[in-house]
């Protein structure tokens, strides 16, 4: 078997809203399918990927190193033992061939973009879900296909109040949700002690409120905030600071007690491993939020893994970023803590197959080969394009 073709597209995801840090009003991704030669159907099977939200489209790397070195690589190089199948690890090396060590920002999210769209293609090949094959590759040999998610939102949006920022994670609640997400870090403090007091006001019994920093504030600043919010017991207090500010990670859990997430901004093994050693992180309370597609793509998020289980933390302790249906089949397959949802943004590529329901915070994943894009009506619409 053989790759025939590989191709990028760059699509807008641009919206009005912004972060503590950033605006999404000029935002793109890149949408990628590795088309090979294996028919099903008669139809070749292509697998798709795309990068997350936060990180621009990745076609200049993807066209000037990553699907070149794909391309002019011995078809046997790729495929595996049996040669009936892709073979990810394999591909992955090949990828990385002539890559200096660190700078991983420079290029993972390309290589984590390539690398969604060769697994996808691998369980369609197998004609299984790919957490199914996860489960059984790298898991407990049974996949778990009821997912916990939380919603994300309440970002910053020109005319938008407290109401309408209470009435949004009311939204969220009213769809199954049990846990929402807002952001923090673009206000002052006592403007965001306010938002954050109008979002608790519409939580019920059993519901809670994550809130989000997107690394806006230094040492002091994110002791401040600490402090303010430590009675509205929060499910966690994200990213407070830099992602590579371990010291002030570690003086913030010190000072902290509530649960704490970071990681979304961490594209490497290394950079997770540093993150564990320095950066004051709980196993038994505090969340990891590495994202398989912009830090390289599964080949690595399966080496972090094992590196947390050297360390003693359970999978169960990762809630991926991204709001994309990878990290779903991750978090079925490995057993991972849940995975963040889009519910109203970043749409056709982020959310559920259709007819996914959230129910009490959790939704039931589909037995559609593959990661299950085909099962999102629009989103297997602009895919289709694609590979036409």
């Amino acid at each position: 078997m053989r790759i025939v073709d590989v191709r990028e597209r760059t699509f807008p995801i641009s919206s009005p809203i912004r972060n503590a840090f950033i605006d999404f009003s000029k935002m793109t991704l890149s949408l990628v399918a590795v088309i090979t030669d294996v028919m099903r159907e008669g139809k070749p099977v292509v697998g798709f990927g795309f990068n997350s939200n936060g990180r621009y489209g990745q076609g200049a790397l993807l066209g000037e190193r990553f699907i070149p070195r794909l391309q002019a690589a011995d078809p046997a190089d790729l495929v595996d033992e049996a040669g009936t199948n892709l073979d990810p690890h394999k591909i992955w090396n090949i990828l990385m061939a002539n890559e200096k060590p660190g700078g991983h920002s420079e290029r993972s999210v390309a290589v984590g973009t390539l690398d969604m769209a060769i697994w996808d293609a691998v369980a369609k090949i197998a004609e299984r879900p790919l957490y199914d094959l996860l489960a059984q590759r790298s898991g407990n040999g049974t996949a778990n296909r009821e997912v916990f998610v939380y919603a994300a939102g309440g970002y910053y949006y020109p005319g938008k109040d407290n109401t309408a920022l209470a009435d949004e994670m009311r939204s969220y609640l009213d769809r199954g949700y049990t846990v929402v997400k807002m952001k923090i870090g673009g206000a002052s403090l006592d403007e965001d002690l306010r938002r954050i007091e109008a979002a608790s006001a519409v939580l019920g019994p059993g519901q809670r409120l994550a809130v989000d920093a997107n690394g806006r504030f230094d040492t002091r600043t994110a002791l401040a905030y600490g402090r303010a919010m430590a009675d509205f017991d929060l499910f966690w207090f994200e990213e407070a600071g830099d992602p590579l500010d371990y010291a002030l990670q570690s003086e913030l859990a010190q000072d902290y007690s509530g649960p704490l997430a970071t990681g979304e901004n961490l594209f490497s093994v290394q950079d997770a491993r540093n993150l564990i050693r320095y950066g004051g992180m709980r196993p038994d309370r505090d969340w990891l939020q590495f994202d398989c597609a912009l830090s390289y793509g599964l080949v690595e998020y399966l080496r972090i893994l094992d590196m947390l289980g050297e360390h003693g933390w359970s999978p169960s302790r990762c809630i991926p970023h991204g709001g994309h249906q990878m990290s779903l089949n991750i978090a079925a397959g490995l057993g991972l803590g849940g995975n963040e949802a889009y519910p109203d943004l970043f749409q056709p590529f982020g959310g559920f197959p259709d007819g996914i329901e959230v129910t009490d915070g959790h939704v039931t994943l589909p037995e559609l080969p593959g990661i299950g894009f085909e099962g999102k009506s629009d989103l297997a619409t602009v895919m289709a394009d694609l590979a036409r």
